[in-house]
């Protein structure tokens, strides 16, 4: 079920707001999907969702590597009948503010702060379309 990911039903938010591992899709270079585990947080008021992880990782890659308009990506995650994905455009942030509130919203919602890391950055979706069944 499509919904709107500004203003989502307040279950697909609770759901959102629960412990999941998730999963990023992100295209290739030749446009095949590559599919990892991640932590992921939904702020609809912001109309993001946020995925830490190191600079030099292959999703980091494949999303710089779509260029300047970004890479089109979806985020999931299942738990036995529900589930939900955020789709939209990411880009790579760095900026030291950017990740450091990425990493707040990440230790709220899995309760643990990860252990810094220098090579830390964001890959921030701009989110375009919603859907689940939560």
């Amino acid at each position: 079920m499509a919904t709107d990911p500004r203003n989502p039903s307040d279950s697909y938010l609770s759901f959102w707001r629960e412990y999941h591992m998730c999963t990023l899709t992100t295209p290739r270079p030749d446009g095949t999907p590559h599919v990892v585990a991640v932590g992921v947080t939904y702020d609809p008021e912001q109309g993001y969702a946020r995925v830490i992880t190191n600079k030099n990782s292959r999703k980091v890659a494949h999303v710089l590597a779509a260029g300047a308009d970004g890479a089109r990506v979806a985020v999931c995650q299942v738990d036995k009948g529900r589930w939900a994905t955020l789709e939209g455009v990411a880009h790579v942030r760095t900026e030291a503010e950017t990740v450091a509130d990425a990493v707040a919203r990440y230790a709220e919602r899995y309760g643990r702060t990860p252990s810094p890391n220098p090579d830390r950055v964001v890959i921030e979706i701009a989110l375009t379309r919603a859907m689940g069944r939560a």
